[in-house]
Order: C-alpha cells, then sequence, then structure tokens
C-alpha cells in the first residue's frame, strides 16, 4: 500500500515540476462586440406574418470577427428583461459582414409595441423598440 501511495505521489509531483517548466501560456484577447442594429426602428410597425429586413452596420467589425455568424432573436422588453425567445429564432447562421438579413414575422406574434431584435454573435445587442400587429390575412401555413 506505501509503494502504490508512493507512486501516486510521485506521479503528482512528476506532473505538476511537467506542468510548471512548460512554456508559459499566452494570453487570449476576447473581443466582445456588438454592432449597432439599423433596422427595425422605434415607431416601426411590422404585420405578423410579412417579410421584414433587420440590419445593421459592418463597417466596424473587428478583423477577427469577420468570418463569424450571428443569430436573430425576438424579444419584448418587460421587467426590465429583454425576454428573448431563444427557441425559435427568426435566422441563423448570417454571416455578420452581411450587415441585412430578411426574415418572416411569425405569424401567432401578439400585438405588443415593445417588441426587440437582438443581434446575438460573440456578443450582442438590441433595436428600438417597435410593434407587432396581428395580420388579418395571417395564417399558420
Amino acid at each position: 500500500m506505501f509503494n502504490s501511495l508512493l507512486s501516486v505521489f510521485s506521479a503528482l509531483i512528476f506532473g505538476f515540476s511537467y506542468l510548471a517548466s512548460g512554456a508559459p501560456l499566452q494570453p487570449v484577447e476576447l473581443i466582445a462586440f456588438a454592432p449597432t442594429i439599423t433596422a427595425p426602428n422605434a415607431g416601426d410597425i411590422w404585420p405578423t406574418n410579412s417579410k421584414q429586413k433587420v440590419s445593421w452596420l459592418t463597417d466596424n467589425v473587428p478583423t477577427q470577427i469577420q468570418n463569424t455568424t450571428v443569430v436573430i432573436l425576438l424579444g419584448y422588453s418587460e421587467n426590465n428583461s429583454e425576454n428573448l425567445d431563444i427557441q425559435h429564432p427568426l435566422a441563423s447562421g448570417v454571416p455578420i459582414m452581411d450587415g441585412t438579413v430578411e426574415i418572416t414575422v411569425p405569424w401567432n406574434a401578439t400585438y405588443r409595441t415593445d417588441y426587440l431584435v437582438a443581434l446575438i454573435g460573440d456578443s450582442g445587442d438590441t433595436s428600438d423598440c417597435f410593434t407587432i400587429l396581428p395580420n388579418s390575412t395571417a395564417s399558420s401555413d
């Protein structure tokens, strides 16, 4: 038993000394970038089941993340929260450098004046609040 404990102890000491003698860890710069959303705007009205554009600025996207993609989520502002619908993204896999994407407003969205869209990539930004109105021709087709 003493020999097995000595073996474990030796392995630990050898392992720690091996780690300690390795090359120093290099710091990794983390980039948190939140592009400015330019549409939708405050006061916009989106009918349910309609095609709409979500757009954002790309002129200052850091070089390190220009090949990444983003997800567009619908949410609403209530109780100091964005209440994002992460289960049903409006769009995903959109190249950040595209700067725009056409989405379809969910047919089952309810009337609210405090909707917002969030653009999520390595960080996130939200739009101004806008309204979604039920469309009389909306259907679940």
